[in-house]
């Protein structure tokens, strides 16, 4: 089982980027899908995750209304559309998948985790 998660990099305040985040070596059917960050010198936080069918979402309060998640099943692709970035949002970002009929804000509801990318926004 793999989750690769890309796109991360160097970005100025104010700017947009999207992550990535492939999926394979098993069937995800029904799993919802997720990104966390982690910042030097803080603990893992959640920032959004996203339903089966992509009609339910939610996402961490520090990037709610910035922060977009989406995903493609039929590519097992899943993305994080960041916009108006800022300094503190500098973090290596993990994508992560959870079981159906689990919860989805906390990091042990996750079974399977992606590799992280980081991103760094300069001011």
């Amino acid at each position: 089982v793999q989750l690769q998660a890309s796109g991360g990099g160097l970005a100025q305040a104010g700017g947009s980027l999207t992550l990535s985040c492939a999926y394979s070596g098993r069937s995800f059917s029904g799993y919802n899908m997720g990104w966390f960050r982690l910042a030097p010198g803080k603990g893992r936080e959640f920032v959004a995750a996203i339903g089966w069918g992509g009609g339910r979402s939610a996402y961490g309060e520090s990037v709610k209304g910035r922060f977009t998640i989406s995903r493609d099943n039929a590519k097992n692709m899943q993305y994080l559309q960041m916009n108006s970035l800022i300094p503190e949002d500098t973090a290596v970002y993990y994508c992560a998948a959870t079981p159906p009929g689990t919860g989805w804000r906390r990091e042990d509801q996750y079974d399977y985790w992606g590799q992280g990318t980081q991103l760094t926004v300069s001011s």
